[in-house]
């Protein structure tokens, strides 16, 4: 199939992949902490006939340098500049913060027909990195919607990781101690997954130690189907924080973080999810 690329730089930076003949099917592609544009992921999807638009949408030129109250207009933006190039249809598939982010704005803008979240968590949760301002405390909401910061689970600051010190650490445990320390606002900070008409696909590893995507997913599926909503979860007990799908290459190691997983397990469930990616992006 001949694609079209085209590189973005206002209002943010980004690449938009299509099919030269166009397509009525549109995905927003959202990473997750790592910041990056997903050219990779857009040019596999574009493959498959939709128009896939990846933007950078913290760490670029006047946003703010981490993942602290990002504007989710920032996401509705995209969502009207892949209707504007024909699509009809429009998904979000984001990874980690990406999910999160994918989540909510599909709670908020109606115009948001699928959502594909990869390792999602349920809830919303504090910075990630420096504000505008450059401080990384007090805890502030990753998100803001028309301006006013959604509610959030901060991090609970006593905790260590295990271990020496040296090398790559799972964080997983972070969240899940920050969980029991912040009880009192898990409730306010729940992503209300019942809210929102779009079709919803989750896709998580049992094995992930970032944080606990299972679980979460399992926590927004069940949230799904306790209002009579539908929902897809793709599981893989084996696979960790960053599933591959098929065409992808493998996913680069950290020196700072433990992802959980194997490369095999990873791309086993990426390939269990595509199919149900691609019918659920399409609307079937």
């Amino acid at each position: 199939m001949d694609l079209i690329e085209r590189e973005l730089t206002d209002p943010w930076e980004g690449v938009l992949v299509a099919p030269a003949r166009g397509s009525d099917v549109g995905v927003l592609v959202l990473a997750g902490s790592s910041g990056r544009i997903e050219r990779e992921r857009a040019t596999i999807l574009a493959q498959q006939g939709m128009t896939a638009l990846s933007i950078r949408w913290f760490g670029g030129p006047g946003q703010s340098p981490g993942i602290c109250e990002i504007p989710l207009e920032t996401f509705g933006a995209a969502v009207g500049f892949l209707q504007a190039n024909g699509a009809r249809r429009i998904g979000i598939l984001g990874v980690s913060k990406g999910a999160e982010a994918a989540l909510l704005i599909a709670v908020h803008d109606p115009r948001v027909d699928a959502v594909l979240a990869l390792s999602p968590t349920s809830r919303i949760w504090c910075n990630v990195g420096p504000g505008r301002d450059g401080a990384l405390r007090p805890c502030r909401s990753s998100w803001t919607w028309q301006e006013q910061p959604l509610p959030f689970v901060p991090m609970d600051d006593s905790w260590t990781p295990e271990g020496s010190g040296s090398g790559p650490v799972a964080i997983r445990r972070w969240y899940e101690l920050s969980e029991l320390a912040f009880a009192h606002r898990l409730s306010a900070a729940e992503i209300p997954v019942d809210r929102t008409r779009a079709d919803l696909l989750l896709v998580a590893g049992g094995d992930d130690a970032m944080w606990p995507s299972l679980p979460f997913a399992e926590q927004l599926a069940e949230r799904r189907r306790s209002a009579g909503a539908t929902v897809r979860l793709i599981a893989g007990h084996d696979a960790g924080h960053r599933p591959r799908l098929p065409g992808e290459s493998p996913a680069p190691a950290s020196p700072k973080f433990l992802y959980g997983g194997t490369p095999e397990a990873d791309a086993l469930l990426g390939a269990a999810a595509w199919p149900h990616i691609l019918d659920t992006l399409r609307g079937g």
